[in-house]
């Protein structure tokens, strides 16, 4: 077995106070012991990954987790299989696991541990670590890669989009952003409609043109650095704002600013064209 228990230490948690009654209603998970730890969790974990959460009564925190990831491994159509470990009634199992607090999540996948958490997440905070989990064990070839779950206002944004309704894709996202105000694919789902509504109707070569012409016309600069950043052009459109930025003051350099900002949101943070226009921008404003 890869998780050898260690049944022979003293296992203390004595600082939550005595063990109250659990909830008649609890019943998250399937029990583990002693007896069915390396039988059964661990032996699963070779087709599946396993979760097991470690709790009392003694703390509510641990008992809304357990509800968090029962409700997701029902969602998860058993994707990957819970396990619940009281700790008043299998301290053997809570040393072997190495517990030190509560609620403790340990995952099981191909019988080696890997630690969770140790301390109460969100359901959104604890969607993100299962799907990190379920990742990591496709790649070892146990269980499938987690199926890409859309927001309700996302699916409503796509289906505009494709539809061409870009007023209506926009509406859908600023809904996903009020709900969900720092969901990164609420950010740039919004960020990727506006450019789209900013240059349609636009003629890309009397745009560059007008901005040739007048490195200094605001709207003309700001219209074809857009135009060239969704046909990929991205740094010749970064230079221009960069030199607007720094030929503006006041309001005007806000609102440049803040465009390149936007257009920067648009393209792979790690790209070396941001990074340097980051920091140009940066030693421009400071």
């Amino acid at each position: 077995m890869a998780l050898p228990p260690n049944f022979g230490q003293a296992f203390d948690l004595s600082s939550l106070g005595k063990p109250a009654v659990a909830p008649s209603t609890l019943n998250c998970g399937k029990e583990v012991t002693k007896e069915n730890l390396a039988s059964e969790f661990v032996e699963l974990s070779k087709s599946k990954p396993v979760i097991l959460l470690c709790w009392t009564s003694r703390s509510p925190q641990s008992l809304d987790q357990l509800a968090i990831l029962d409700k997701l491994h029902s969602e998860d159509n058993d994707a990957w299989e819970l396990g619940s470990v009281d700790i008043d009634r299998a301290p053997e199992v809570a040393n072997a696991l190495q517990v030190r607090t509560v609620p403790y999540a340990v995952a099981l996948v191909g019988g080696q541990p890997i630690p969770l958490f140790e301390e109460a997440v969100s359901e959104d905070a604890t969607k993100g670590i299962i799907v990190k989990l379920l990742t990591i064990a496709a790649e070892q070839g146990i269980g499938s890669a987690p199926e890409e779950k859309l927001e309700p206002e996302e699916v409503e944004a796509l289906a505009a989009l494709e539809a061409g309704d870009l007023v209506a894709a926009e509406d859908a996202y600023k809904r996903f952003i009020a709900r969900k105000p720092n969901d990164p694919y609420a950010k740039l789902g919004l960020a990727h409609t506006q450019l789209q509504l900013r240059i349609v109707g636009l003629d890309p070569a009397l745009v560059l043109a007008a901005a040739n012409a007048n490195p200094l016309d605001i709207n003309a600069v700001m219209s074809c650095a857009d135009i060239e950043v969704a046909t990929g052009t991205v740094e010749p459109a970064f230079l221009r704002l960069l030199s607007l930025v720094k030929a503006t003051t006041g309001d005007e350099r806000t609102m440049v600013k803040n465009r390149l900002l936007d257009l920067f949101s648009l393209v792979d943070p790690a790209d070396p064209r941001v990074i340097k226009a980051r920091a140009e921008l940066a030693n421009a404003l400071f």
